[in-house]
């Protein structure tokens, strides 16, 4: 099972990935780490790009945001609130608050 936003203004108008797991652990009853896993590797592979994206891995594309939480479990509890301090593309810092 893959998990994603497919930001789309007409069909489906979030762009929030906290909503998504939240979403996948009140409505779809999954675990917080099954929903983050349904949104990074599962959706890798659902793409045929996990050998290159999905995970945190040597020779991976190193895309990667880090949150101010205190467990990953927070990530789908508080979904309207943007925990983000950074964000990496490609291995370059793309934001930092």
């Amino acid at each position: 099972m893959a998990r994603a936003t497919d930001f789309n203004p007409g069909t489906s108008p979030t762009l929030n990935m906290q909503f998504i797991l939240s979403l996948a652990c009140t409505q779809m009853r999954l675990t917080p780490a099954e929903a983050i896993a349904a949104s990074t590797i599962n959706g890798a592979c659902a793409l045929r790009r996990a050998d290159r994206v999905g995970s945190l891995e040597a020779g991976k594309q190193a895309d990667l945001i880090v949150l101010d939480v205190e467990d990953y479990r927070e990530i789908p509890y508080y979904f309207a609130v943007n925990h983000c301090l950074t964000t990496v593309k490609r291995g370059r810092i793309v934001y930092s608050r």
